[in-house]
């Protein structure tokens, strides 16, 4: 779906603010947005889009904490508009030479394989950074790891990981949220 800044901003207002009604309707409290498939897809290269959500966000919330793909334009805007940004990494994906995701389409986008996620999890925490599927490393802010649900296992993957981070020292815990004023 094509869709200008101005649809893209009116539509995550709608929709953050709807999921932070929710959440307080329950008694929870909303910490983070998340944008997530094509549209964060397009947003981490374009600036008018990623300006659009950053300001969605604020718009409803400026004390949220706001999970971008790191080293990406939807990080740099989120963090030059004033939001706490998480910058993201994925511990199941691979990465092109400009530090995008691979797109689904392509075979090589997903990692089944635990011991290479394993493997491109502690080089992102302790390098910083990743290793593209043509070899170049990008450098990375590992704020927190996305592990996808969608794949076979994907709960046994992330026990691994985490039992993996854990082993060498890698406190796990929740994004910190904005200092409350």
């Amino acid at each position: 779906m094509k869709l200008s800044p101005d649809e893209t901003y009116n539509i995550a207002v709608y929709q953050i603010g709807a999921v932070k009604a929710f959440a307080e309707a329950a008694g929870s409290k909303l910490m983070h947005v998340k944008i997530h498939g094509a549209l964060h897809n397009l947003a981490v290269r374009d600036s008018k889009l990623a300006s659009a959500l950053c300001a969605a966000v604020k718009a409803v919330d400026q004390k949220l904490i706001f999970f971008a793909l790191a080293s990406s334009e939807l990080a740099r805007v989120g963090k030059m508009s004033g939001l706490t940004v998480a910058e993201e990494v994925f511990a199941d994906r691979t990465y092109l030479d400009d530090g995008s995701l691979t797109p689904r389409s392509d075979p090589r986008a997903m990692i089944t394989d635990v011991d290479q996620s394993l493997r491109q999890v502690l080089d992102m925490v302790a390098k910083k950074t990743v290793r593209s599927l043509n070899g170049r490393l990008i450098p990375v802010q590992p704020d927190t790891l996305c592990i996808h649900g969608d794949q076979p296992g994907a709960a046994e993957f992330a026990a691994k990981i985490r039992d993996a981070l854990r082993a060498e020292g890698i406190t796990v815990a929740a994004p910190k949220p904005a200092v409350q004023t």
